[in-house]
């Protein structure tokens, strides 16, 4: 196999096993060049937008949209997922995850985790024990392994942007996505199933319901190459780009038969308007704090997921609570942990039929908000919502979040970029700061909030002008204090020159770049 070649690990013949290997050759021949036409379709359609184009539901799918289908029911193991916790393929976080209480642990392979190699491998190894319930570990004295009753397993693949430049076929990178999904479905399918559940997913920031098209082409391939029914493969698919938004109806055709629903992805959904309307004035975002899910392009989009998800008789999940409750200090914890409840208690009464948390502690909070809206049931799916009549301009309404620039949120972004780069290059993907749970799509949206604050030579509530020199005096300051919250050996230890230089690059840059993690994959050991 003179035209493959797979980086070495200690580890590697545990993962990349010969049928493995070649199952994973398989996917990437069949599906690579579609993933590559995809990419090159985002190009061009960001190119119409910044030309003009507004987005609009698509008048070729009208009459998917107004139909009375249905996605196939979920199966029984999915009808109860009213908290669902997050985390990276660590092994500790995963074992505490799953015993953590909620109804789903998503393992995510993307914006929690940091791509190096040994990340990449040992996350597989992980993944792979906790489907077949062998997942323990030994560390600093003590024992983890998992209960008796654990959460149900999702993990979530890379997007289609992603190379893996370990695993090369033809010459060309594999993508990042084929890997993870293609090895986590070998290894793991037929122990869900045995389980009594399923190989089950989560599909990141799609565009379009071609894309989501794709994704149930690989589901059919790879379940009839290894003799696994059609249909064993859920996927929920997060809603957060503001294209997507666009398409939800489509996206849960075409994934029909895979269907699990869909999930408001709110921290990239932020980021992808500043993205794709990076040319706009009209779509310059406020502070992050200001952005929140009561505003009104963020409330259109949500309420529309879940009118959408339950006319089609999918569970609609709501998004991330990230907060890291502090003993040590307890004013802030018990501030945060009212705005927790709120967001719960609105996402509930909404019609959601689950939501999201990033610390088991958040868990029991967030479930007794739902369960005080669903009064002894484990979901909503009957709950309609003909009152939701969202139209394009609804959307797009970003004009109308109000809010402020400020000095504070300037170096909160500034801050939370460098110091999460850093993490990221460093071999963590989800970083602890300042008592959230930050990863990749919160330092997106710090790092473009600045781009747009910068280009469109916006204002800060005090009258100065964000200017590139403002921005490269508040990235000295900020490193400072970085280095003083840390220490100073921390910070020495830890890649902060490359993280500034990125974010500076980033944020001053004349055009938007697509993602970060792009660049920093370049310089990712």
């Amino acid at each position: 196999m003179t035209d493959i070649q797979i980086s070495p690990h200690p580890h590697l013949e545990e993962v990349f096993t010969p049928e493995a290997t070649d199952f994973i050759v398989d996917l990437v021949r069949t599906f690579r060049d579609r993933r590559n036409e995809i990419l090159a379709d985002r190009i061009e359609r960001q190119e119409r937008i910044s030309a003009g184009e507004r987005p609009d539901f698509l008048k070729e799918t009208a009459e998917i949209r107004s139909g009375d289908w249905k996605i196939s029911p979920e199966p029984p193991q999915l009808m109860d997922r009213r908290v669902e916790i997050t985390g990276p393929t660590d092994r500790k976080m995963m074992i505490n995850a799953l015993n953590s209480g909620a109804r789903v642990f998503m393992a995510d392979c993307e914006d929690a985790t940091s791509p190096t190699w040994d990340n990449v491998v040992l996350g597989q190894i992980n993944i792979r024990d906790a489907y077949s319930r062998d997942l323990s570990l030994d560390q600093n004295g003590k024992h983890y392994e998992l209960n008796d009753e654990i959460a149900t397993l999702f993990v979530r693949a890379r997007g289609w942007h992603l190379d893996e430049s370990h695993v090369v076929i033809d010459g060309q990178p594999a993508p990042g996505s084929l890997i993870d999904f293609g090895l986590t479905f070998f290894h793991g399918a037929q122990a869900a199933l045995d389980n009594g559940a399923g190989p089950y997913f989560y599909l990141p920031k799609l565009e379009s319901h071609l894309e989501a098209r794709l994704w149930n082409d690989v589901f059919i391939h790879a379940q009839d190459a290894l003799n696994i029914p059609r249909g064993s493969i859920r996927a929920t698919v997060l809603i957060e780009t503001i294209l997507a938004a666009f398409e939800m109806n489509e996206i849960l055709y075409e994934l029909r038969e895979h269907s699990a629903g869909l999930n408001a992805g709110r921290w990239d959904y932020i980021f992808s308007v500043a993205k794709k309307f990076s040319a706009y004035p009209d779509f310059v975002l406020p502070d992050r704090a200001d952005v929140t899910m009561t505003v009104p392009f963020m409330r259109a989009y949500t309420e529309l997921m879940i009118a959408t998800c339950h006319k089609r008789g999918a569970h609609a999940i709501g998004g991330m609570a990230a907060f890291i409750p502090n003993r040590r200090e307890p004013e802030v914890t018990e501030a945060a942990l009212v705005k927790v409840t709120e967001d719960k208690a609105r996402e509930a009464s909404d019609g959601c039929d689950g939501t999201w948390v990033a610390h088991p502690d958040l868990v029991s909070i967030a479930q007794e908000e739902f369960d005080a809206v669903l009064q002894g049931n484990t979901q909503q799916l009957d709950r309609q919502r003909p009152d939701v009549d969202i139209e394009a301009d609804d959307l797009l309404a970003v004009d109308a979040t109000g809010g402020s620039i400020t000095e504070a949120g300037l170096r909160t972004n500034i801050h939370v970029g460098i110091r999460y780069i850093a993490s990221w290059l460093d071999g963590t993907g989800a970083a602890a700061i300042h008592n959230l749970m930050e990863d990749a799509a919160t330092a997106e949206i710090s790092r473009g909030q600045v781009w747009q604050w910068v280009h469109h030579n916006s204002v800060l509530d005090d009258g100065r002008e964000v200017t590139a020199e403002l921005v490269q005096s508040l990235i000295a300051d900020e490193s400072v204090v970085i280095a003083e919250e840390i220490g100073a050996e921390s910070f020495a230890a830890m890649p902060f020159v490359e993280a500034q230089e990125i974010f500076q690059d980033l944020a001053l840059s004349d055009t938007f770049e697509e993602f970060l993690t792009i660049p920093a994959y370049k310089i990712l050991k």
